[in-house]
């Protein structure tokens, strides 16, 4: 089969582009030698913000298109987007209150918003949000951003595509590029080893971290404009008795998140240093932690310290690389770059997760002068994702709906459900009418059933796949339920792929 468009990524990027293109009617193959968000799309600061350092950069463009995006994404996909107040408190030495009150009045105003609510001020010596921090502290301000589920917003968009006729490859990686006038032939493996090939007229380079390999594989360039920038993060046990997220200002002028995950935990985060270790396997440093420590322990009464920390992780950004001194100052927009030698190739460097639809858009209006097809009306801004058919504060309803459906559920597994599925709950509950009915029970509510669905509709091989990408009960799970999860997952995969056969 010729297609029109071969995407080298699974990330959010790449699912971004699938999804669109393929809802265009143009037929699209998206290979991953890994997972689906199994690298930089899993391993962010779960927000959907506009990004207000960015002001102080004059970068009002970027800013103005990612907080015009967060609630098109929040109406896209209510169960993985939620609003989040962020509480910024006021302290001596960091930046005066004149500037980021005119920075949130730029913030509120440079685009629309039309549900969530406008910045205010708040007393932290009454507020619940002033009580785990110092008492030098008594005024911040609260601003709106949304919190979302990175990875799980990734894999909807791959599923979506491939319910526009999009065909999804994981586990599948390029090792060759044959560039013809007007075709591509791609090389691959999968991961059992079987080698085959893709032909396509139009390719994406969406591999993140490895864009500049696949730059080099295809066009023969020694060095593509890449800049890798690892960004570390800690999950520690909660110690605020709210729900909202912290912004802390520390002394390198960076800003640290303290965000609630979970029912009980909090992300930290997060770092900017530069890499060129492995993209596939970065670790948190221990200066890294210390750093994230310490900025956050300078606002707490009570510090936190390595023994609170639940998890760590470390994602590798591939931004755009502009010549910035400092991996901190580099360059958040996304460039695209197109060769037109021969049969096209179009190159995706940098970007952000909340402008990612944005993106999607960008690249097809590049590459449509070369397609017809691409170059039909953008759709995506006013059509759900998976599971998404339901109003912005339709949470609650849809798990009253979900426990009326099924008995024995306690409700934080039902809530753990609608966050991740919305509406297709139902079918992951497969018509289950008590727990029972839902199989072998693996633990911390994931039973045989969700196991199965994830298995037949998302592309999850893996234990892995599930606990880390597709759910975040990795952080519940010990090593046997990690192990029988695993056991279970590999029999499954083979009994589909032996059907399939």
């Amino acid at each position: 089969m010729l297609y029109d468009l071969a995407i080298i990524g699974g990330g959010i990027n790449g699912a971004g582009i699938a999804r669109d293109a393929a809802g265009r009617g143009a037929s699209v193959v998206l290979l991953e030698k890994g997972d689906l968000a199994g690298a930089t799309s899993s391993a962010s600061t779960k927000l959907i913000h506009g990004g207000l350092r960015y002001l102080e950069h004059y970068k009002f463009g970027l800013v103005r298109e990612a907080l015009a995006e967060r609630e098109v994404l929040w109406r896209m996909a209510p169960h993985l987007v939620s609003p989040l107040r962020f509480v910024m408190p006021h302290r001596r030495g960091m930046r005066p209150k004149w500037m980021l009150r005119t920075g949130l009045f730029l913030y509120d105003n440079l685009a629309p918003r039309r549900a969530l609510p406008a910045t205010s001020q708040i007393d932290l010596r009454t507020a619940v949000e002033g009580q785990a921090l110092l008492p030098e502290m008594t005024s911040a301000l609260v601003y709106s951003d949304c919190a979302v589920d990175d990875s799980r917003l990734t894999i909807l968009n791959a599923v979506d595509a491939a319910s526009h006729g999009a065909s999804i490859r994981t586990r599948t990686e390029v090792l060759a590029f044959e560039r013809g006038a007007d075709h591509w032939e791609i090389t691959t493996r999968d991961a059992a080893g079987g080698f085959g090939s893709v032909t396509a007229r139009v390719l994406v380079n969406a591999a993140g971290p490895w864009s500049g390999t696949i730059a080099g594989m295809a066009l023969g360039l020694n060095r593509a404009p890449v800049r890798l920038v690892k960004g570390s993060h800690l999950i520690v046990r909660r110690r605020f008795g709210h729900n909202n997220a912290y912004v802390f200002q520390n002394g390198d002028g960076r800003i640290i998140f303290a965000v609630p995950y979970g029912d009980s935990l909090t992300l930290i985060g997060t770092t900017d240093a530069d890499y060129s270790g492995d993209p596939k396997a970065p670790a948190i440093a221990a200066e890294e932690t210390a750093y994230l420590l310490a900025a956050v322990n300078s606002y707490l009464k009570q510090p936190i310290t390595e023994a609170d920390i639940a998890h760590a992780y470390s994602g590798v950004r591939a931004l755009f690389d502009d010549g910035a001194s400092a991996a901190k100052d580099a360059t958040r927009e996304y460039v695209l770059s197109l060769d037109t030698k021969a049969a096209p190739v179009l190159s995706i460097y940098g970007g952000k997760i909340t402008t990612y639809r944005k993106l999607a858009e960008a690249a097809l209006e590049r590459l449509a002068p070369h397609n017809a097809t691409l170059g039909r009306p953008h759709w995506t801004a006013n059509a759900p994702l998976p599971g998404g058919n339901f109003p912005i504060n339709g949470r609650e309803a849809l798990a009253e709906s979900l426990a009326r459906q099924i008995s024995g559920l306690p409700r934080g597994v039902i809530a753990r459900l609608v966050a991740a599925y919305g509406t297709l709950a139902a079918r992951v509950l497969a018509g289950a009418s008590t727990a029972a009915d839902l199989g072998r029970h693996f633990g911390h509510g994931l039973y045989e059933a969700e196991l199965d669905y994830l298995a037949r509709n998302e592309w999850a091989m893996t234990a892995d796949d599930v606990l880390w990408r597709r759910s975040k009960l990795g952080l519940a799970m010990n090593e046997a339920e990690i192990a029988a999860i695993g056991d279970y997952m590999a029999t499954r995969v083979s009994e589909l792929r032996s059907r399939a056969a």
